[in-house]
């Protein structure tokens, strides 16, 4: 199962990156995570960790797995019979503005009755995430 969101920003990649790779603020700009903890400090990078606890679901503990500095990170969460694969894209747009491509991508043996079960709330997580990151980057 795969949901995707994206909106357009009116701030540079630069500003965008700033504020996505900041894991532990999510709280603030998104309702749909409750609670943000990096398992390590510094920047962001490959192997990095973050435990996040979201509303009606179960805390994740994420592992990025891919990192293309300023322009975007994959991360991924396992349970049992689950591997979750979030994507975070940024494409910089002619006028300085971003386009922000948010994705959950679901595989395994559970996956399909976990999408059933919970593919509204993730479709309107990703969806949530979006547009929260768009507000709080162009509120400065």
């Amino acid at each position: 199962m795969r949901f995707e969101a994206g909106t357009e920003i009116d701030a540079t990649p630069e500003q965008v990156w700033a504020v996505l790779t900041d894991v532990r603020r999510w709280p603030e700009w998104t309702a749909s995570v409750s609670r943000a903890e990096r398992g390590e400090p510094g920047p962001l990078t490959v192997g990095a960790t973050a435990r996040l606890t979201q509303p009606r679901l179960r805390p994740a503990v994420w592992r990025v797995t891919e990192l293309t500095e300023g322009r975007a990170f994959t991360w991924v969460s396992a349970t049992s019979g689950v591997l979750t694969r979030g994507e975070h894209r940024l494409l910089p747009l002619p006028d300085g503005r971003t386009r922000v491509e948010l994705a959950i991508d679901q595989s395994g043996p559970l996956a399909g009755p976990v999408g059933w079960l919970y593919g509204g709330l993730l479709r309107r997580y990703v969806r949530t995430e979006a547009d929260g990151l768009r507000r709080r980057c162009e509120r400065g």
